[in-house]
């Protein structure tokens, strides 16, 4: 089982044990709890998963602009590409890509340990740009999941061919919809992250990879910030 859906049936047990002292309507709250958790557990165990797959992803965003999400396993390496930037993680270097005026320019930094998952550091700087990653979706579904005054609706849809399992959560005053494939691929969100309006939407997935996903931009200026070897 991956460590997250253990950390979260660990959070769902907690609650449901605080539940289940106060008598039958408390029973009643903890099977909600329970079936809570389950939902996000499938989830997040099927995105979990995703991060230890070679696979890419295609995305519309607002404005008719365009994401991509890549990422290979045999070397371990991933991108996050949208209209204003790129940031790709190698096994021999960090890289943050920037379009100004037409023209990009990246920055490339020595190599961090990514423990199998490079997408994981790929998101965490991709979040810092107001993207819509897989684990600011999975915050939302877990805040969600442990608040017994949410409302979580489940349904099922098909985005880009893919099957694709739905949750509406309406939670503190703010409703946000996701979905993730059978293979684990965030397939949409539409919803408020960190405060901002953010909407995303599978139009393509493949568990190929082009050769092209991790090079730098066309042209691009480049700074690099690897001590040189003698």
């Amino acid at each position: 089982m991956p460590a997250a859906s253990r950390i979260f049936r660990a959070l769902a047990a907690s609650i449901i044990a605080s539940l289940t002292v106060t008598g039958c309507q408390a029973l009643d709250d903890a099977g909600v709890a329970l079936g809570r958790a389950d939902l996000v557990n499938d989830l997040v165990a099927r995105m979990d998963r995703a991060l230890e797959q070679t696979w890419s992803a295609d995305y519309q965003l607002p404005g008719g602009r365009t994401a991509s999400i890549a990422q290979t396993m045999k070397p371990l390496q991933a991108a996050y590409t949208w209209p204003d930037g790129k940031i790709t993680v190698t096994q021999q270097a960090v890289t943050h890509c920037e379009n100004n005026a037409g023209r990009a320019s990246c920055v490339v930094s020595p190599a961090v340990a990514t423990a199998g998952k490079p997408s994981v550091v790929v998101y965490t700087e991709a979040r810092r740009y107001g993207l819509v990653t897989p684990p600011a979706v999975i915050r939302l579904l877990t805040d969600a999941a442990l608040d017994p005054a949410a409302a979580i609706e489940q349904s099922d849809t098909t985005l880009a061919g893919h099957h694709a399992s739905c949750v509406d959560v309406t939670h503190d005053g703010e409703r946000f919809t996701a979905c993730v494939t059978t293979e684990g691929v965030l397939a949409s969100f539409t919803g408020t992250l960190d405060g901002r309006s953010a909407e995303i939407t599978l139009s393509r997935y493949t568990d190929t990879v082009e050769s092209n996903a991790f090079d730098l931009p066309a042209g691009a200026g480049v700074v690099d910030h690897r001590p040189t070897t003698s």
